[in-house]
């Protein structure tokens, strides 16, 4: 009961703490005005209201949804950056550390907002530091109730980690790489399995980068493209297919350097049995 006390006060507090962000949204930038002879101008550049900007502060759902939010947050952030980075970095903290299903959302937002490469550094940097939050959530207080609402599926990895302990890190690598097993569940059942945090942060931000990579990506696409005819572009497709490629490559990897070390187990299994 202590557990699930203390599991509790710290969703409250971080949804507090997320809620109370939200509300100080800065005084939106100062735009130039509108130029004479364009009065149409002076309303597409209209700085938005506080009130306003701080009630389309939401966790996106959908495509329609993301671009409203990708566009408002591309607005604050030309005058208020450390807002806006602070306000991204929690609020994808808080979905991670509490398995709220969506952070390929924010990762989209994340390329959109940020641009390719700091969106993806931070993408990695903030799915790594969210999971282990989960790791170290869950072994606090979320031990005895992970077993019992989800008994076959932890002594399953349980049996596959104990399996692979002589090559345990990639072993997750793969897990994360191919998601036979959900992350959110992996990111939980992970201390109750025995994984080490070690190797837990390091699987983490290898093994997702291939997918923070195709979100980021995606987000900047998101931002770049204006209709459907710039989306199917021959850029455009050869963008997506090199990002395939190297999204891919290190899958295909870990895939045959976990087939060569059972080879060489089987093999050496077989001489012990000959012996």
């Amino acid at each position: 009961m202590r557990s699930l006390v203390g599991l509790v006060a710290v969703v409250i507090a971080a949804s507090l703490y997320l809620y109370s962000l939200s509300l100080y949204l800065p005084a939106a930038p100062r735009r130039r005005p509108a130029e004479a002879g364009h009065p149409d101008t002076a309303e597409t550049e209209r700085p938005h209201d506080g009130a306003e900007g701080a009630s389309r502060l939401k966790f996106p759902s959908d495509l329609e949804e993301l671009r409203e939010l990708a566009e408002l947050l591309q607005f604050y952030k030309t005058e208020h950056t450390g807002y806006v980075l602070l306000l991204f970095c929690s609020a994808y903290l808080y979905k991670q550390s509490f398995a709220i299903p969506g952070s390929s959302f924010l990762n989209i937002l994340a390329g959109a907002i940020f641009g390719p490469y700091h969106g993806l550094l931070l993408a990695c940097v903030l799915t790594t530091v969210g999971s282990t939050m989960c790791y170290l959530l869950s072994q606090a207080f979320g031990k005895r109730y992970i077993v019992n609402l989800f008994p076959d599926k932890v002594s399953k990895l349980q049996r596959k980690v104990e399996e692979n302990q002589d090559c345990l890190f990639f072993f997750l690598l793969f897990l994360r790489f191919f998601p036979m097993t959900p992350n959110w569940f992996l990111n939980m059942s992970a201390p109750i399995v025995n994984i080490p945090i070690t190797f837990f942060f390091c699987s983490v931000f290898i093994g997702l980068l291939p997918y923070n990579f195709i979100c980021v990506q995606t987000g900047v696409m998101l931002s770049e493209v204006s209709s459907l005819d710039d989306l199917f572009s021959w850029e455009r497709l050869l963008q997506l297919l090199a990002i395939a490629c190297m999204a891919l490559m290190p899958g295909a990897l870990i895939r045959r350097y976990s087939q060569r070390r059972l080879k060489s187990q089987n093999g050496l299994i077989s001489d012990k049995k000959a012996q």
